[in-house]
């Protein structure tokens, strides 16, 4: 069972720790209390939608975005048929696994793009659109 409260705290601490800023500003800014933001980051409190939108305005962060990214990681989670109810809190490849995460939004490839991976669990699909190679399950 995944928990959604995980996948938004590691998001939220991804997108502060990029942004080279401490829980300290953050929390001052988004006038959340630290121990609270401290607790949502580490998937131990649920974050209201009040406080998810005061946290992605101190970060200057669309709320969207965030959304995009827990479900990222929510359906990478579920492809590998992983709990993420504990340590390690990053998802797993298969051993000899090479993949890139990223977003590619209107690729506009089809499923005559898709081959077979070396060990038949992934198909590399090319996008002809933005020339990105992403790896999908087959």
């Amino acid at each position: 069972m995944v928990l959604l409260r995980h996948l938004l705290g590691d998001v939220l601490r991804r997108l502060r720790l990029r942004q080279g800023r401490t829980l300290r500003e953050v929390s001052a800014s988004a006038r959340v209390s630290l121990g609270y933001l401290s607790e949502v980051e580490r998937g131990q409190k649920e974050a209201s939608s009040e406080l998810l939108a005061a946290i992605c305005s101190a970060l200057g962060i669309p709320l969207s975005q965030v959304f995009r990214e827990v479900a990222d990681n929510f359906a990478l989670a579920e492809l590998q048929n992983e709990p993420v109810l504990e340590a390690p809190r990053e998802p797993k490849l298969p051993a000899g696994s090479e993949v890139a995460i990223g977003v590619v939004r209107n690729a506009g490839f089809s499923s005559d793009d898709m081959t077979s991976g070396p060990a038949g669990e992934f198909g590399a699909v090319e996008s002809h659109v933005h020339g990105v190679t992403d790896m999908v399950p087959v």
